[in-house]
Parts: C-alpha cells; sequence; structure tokens
C-alpha cells in the first residue's frame, strides 16, 4: 500500500516516521493524540513474539511532548502532579499522573527533566498542551508552555541494548532505567531515555528535527537486522501481561490514582500544593468504592483485545467492567484489567464476564500478569 492511501483528512496528523512504517509494512493505523499510530503490521501474538525474544521498533511519534521552560518551570509541573518531584534530578525521568481538581486523571505521561526549568511531558492521550496553557494563564508564574518539534520512536526488547550499544558505542549501556541523556546519531539530534511501553528492556529515541524521521528510521532498522530487530507495533498483550495502563480505556477524567492502586504516585504530605490535593486527601480517608484487578477469563482464547466495555456481574448484580482484556499466548490464559467494586476486589472472587460470545467465568488475580517485579525492565 502506499502512504496516500491511508487517511481521514488533514486534521489528523501523520508522524515523520509515517512514509516509513507503511514502506515496512504497516498495514492499519489507529488516531491517538489527534495522529496516527500503526497498528498492524500482520500477526499482532507475531509481533508479541519478536518483541517479547528480540526487539521491535515502533513509531510513537503520537506521544506528543508539552515543553515548559521558564525560570519558574519546576514549580509549574509540580502543580500538575501529586507526585513529590522535589528530588528529581536534571536526566531523570519520572512516572506521573496529571490531576484535576476532583482529583480525576487528566494523562499519565513519562516527565524528563532536560535541564533545570527545561521538562517534557511525554503524553498519554488528551489534550495536556491545552489544559497546561489554561493553568499557566492565572497562575502567576512565568512559564513558557509549547509543543516542540520532537517525535518519540521505541525501540524494545531483550536485544534493544544491543542494538543501542550497536548504534551509539559501549557508554549508553550504562544509561539507567528511567534516565535520558543527549546524544547524536550521525547528526541526527536526540534524546534517549530507557523508557517505553512494554515492560521489556527498552529505549525511546525523541528525534528533535522532524525532517530527519526517515532517516532515522531506516538507520536503526538497517543495525538492528543482524539482532533480529522487527518493525512492531506497541504490544496490548505485552503491556495488559505487565499491568499498563492505557488511558481512556483503563483510567479517564473520572478515574482517581487511589482507584487504581498508584498511591505511590500521590505525596499528600509534601509542601508544594498541587491540583487536586483537598480532593485526593478526602478520598484517601474516606476510602474508594471501586477498585482496578487483574482477572483471568475462563474461556475460548480471545481473538483480540476487546473493543467495548464488557459488563461484570456477581451473583446477578453488576459490579464492575472489563477495560482491557487479550489473550496471552505466553501464559495460555485469556487476561484482563477491569474496575470493580471493593467488595467483588478480593483476590480469589468469582465473577461473571459478559463477553460478546455470552456469559463466562472469571476469577480476580494478582496483577501485573507477567514479571511482577520489573526485572525485565530494569536489569
Amino acid at each position: 500500500m502506499h502512504a496516500d492511501d491511508f487517511g481521514f483528512g488533514t486534521q489528523i496528523r501523520k508522524s515523520p516516521y509515517f512514509d516509513a512504517t507503511v514502506r515496512w509494512g504497516a498495514k492499519a493505523f489507529s488516531v491517538y493524540n489527534h495522529m496516527y499510530i500503526p497498528r498492524d503490521f500482520g500477526d499482532p501474538e507475531q509481533n508479541f513474539w519478536n518483541l517479547v525474544n528480540d526487539a521491535i521498533l515502533c513509531d510513537v511519534g503520537v506521544e506528543r511532548q508539552v515543553e515548559i521552560t521558564g525560570p519558574d518551570a519546576a514549580r509549574f509541573v509540580q502543580m500538575l502532579t501529586p507526585r513529590d518531584l522535589s528530588k528529581m534530578a536534571v536526566g531523570q525521568c519520572k512516572y506521573v499522573l496529571i490531576t484535576n481538581a476532583a482529583g480525576g486523571i487528566l494523562n499519565d505521561p513519562i516527565l524528563l527533566r532536560l535541564a533545570e526549568n527545561h521538562f517534557w511531558i511525554s503524553l498519554a492521550d488528551s489534550d495536556i498542551l491545552l489544559w497546561a496553557q489554561g493553568v499557566a494563564v492565572h497562575s502567576g508564574m512565568d512559564v513558557m508552555i509549547t509543543e516542540p518539534d520532537v517525535s518519540p520512536l521505541q525501540l524494545q526488547g531483550p536485544k534493544s541494548g544491543q542494538i543501542m550499544q550497536a548504534l551509539f558505542g559501549d557508554e549508553i549501556m550504562d544509561l539507567r532505567y528511567y534516565w535520558l541523556r543527549e546524544v547524536d546519531l550521525d547528526g541526527i539530534p536526540l534524546i534517549v531515555s530507557r523508557t517505553g511501553w512494554s515492560s521489556e528492556l527498552g529505549y525511546e529515541l525523541y528525534l528533535r528535527d522532524g525532517a530527519q524521521g526517515d532517516a532515522l528510521w531506516e538507520r536503526i532498522m538497517a543495525t538492528g537486522m543482524a539482532y533480529g530487530l522487527k518493525p512492531g507495533h506497541t504490544s496490548s498483550i505485552r503491556r495488559i501481561e505487565g499491568g499498563m495502563l492505557s488511558y481512556h480505556a483503563d483510567a479517564d477524567i473520572g478515574t482517581n490514582p487511589y482507584e487504581l492502586g498508584l498511591d505511590r504516585l500521590v505525596n499528600l504530605e509534601m509542601e508544594a500544593d498541587f491540583i487536586g490535593k483537598a480532593a485526593l486527601r478526602r478520598i484517601r480517608d474516606e476510602g474508594v468504592h471501586r477498585r482496578q484487578v487483574g482477572l483471568i477469563i475462563d474461556c475460548e482464547p480471545l481473538k483480540g483485545p476487546n473493543t467495548s466495555f464488557w459488563a461484570i456481574n456477581r451473583d446477578g448484580t453488576n459490579v464492575g467492567k472489563v477495560t482491557s482484556a487479550v489473550h496471552s499466548p505466553r501464559l495460555g490464559r485469556n487476561i484482563a484489567l477491569a474496575m470493580v467494586s471493593v467488595e467483588a476486589a478480593h483476590l480469589g472472587a468469582e465473577l461473571e464476564v459478559v463477553t460478546p460470545s455470552g456469559p463466562t467465568r472469571a476469577t480476580v488475580v494478582e496483577r501485573p500478569f507477567y514479571d511482577p517485579k520489573k526485572q525485565l525492565a530494569v536489569a
């Protein structure tokens, strides 16, 4: 297929890697942050095995950056998130939540600190550029908030370290988990971080010149061939195995951090004020009415991820919904993330999930479903 065969009009943006992904076999796209993201390079199960056995290269240019600079940048960024950033060093990355005044989650991005007063918020799927600019208007803080010319690629999988070593030399091997480095690849300006949406060893390469997207993609693929690198897409199977959130599915503006068990990302004791602090204190003190759980669903292997929220019942009463479900070929089971009432959230609880094929039994289990201590990604 040709790149022009895909399209909804000019309002959906193409990443600097769009043409390259089509050349390398992308067959279908989804829309994320008003941009195309490749979702199909053939069999999703093969994409999963490519990821967990070797490595895949994914176009995640849809992870738009919100750049915050200016004398008050650090203070402003802290206002956006309940996570304590007081010890965040230059060169460090952190997984954060951005909350509104009611404690609802607006986004769950990676925050990168490039300099003392220079931050990038690497977004999940929602318009945080608009939120941040709006918050800034009456904040009285001296900040500049823009969307820079930055487009990330994800290089993920157990061979990703060897490919990075071949690209950048031995010194890249001491880049620690959730840290970043400014590098240059044959004149292509990059920020490289040891992060990713796969729960595997992985790196993100943030291109700082969109005109060089094609060159960067081809350079990485050429180097990676010897290590079994394949073009790919973010794996629903692997991210659900790893218990990683997909915004709009597993969390949204009506979800709070305590329902997701993400208490560690909220510091109500710090002096700094942040949006949602009073609401989150109240939620913590009163307790939540529902919680995210892992489920094993006992039915024939699911053909793909769910495309609607499936009702969950207990003794004939609705107690929640399945937010993300998929068949894991490695575990040989149908696994799911779900939001259920606290009464139904205990390990071992027997529930009924209403799948498109009909009602089926499900059991509440620990999540993540695989490598719970993240040893693969951290090693």
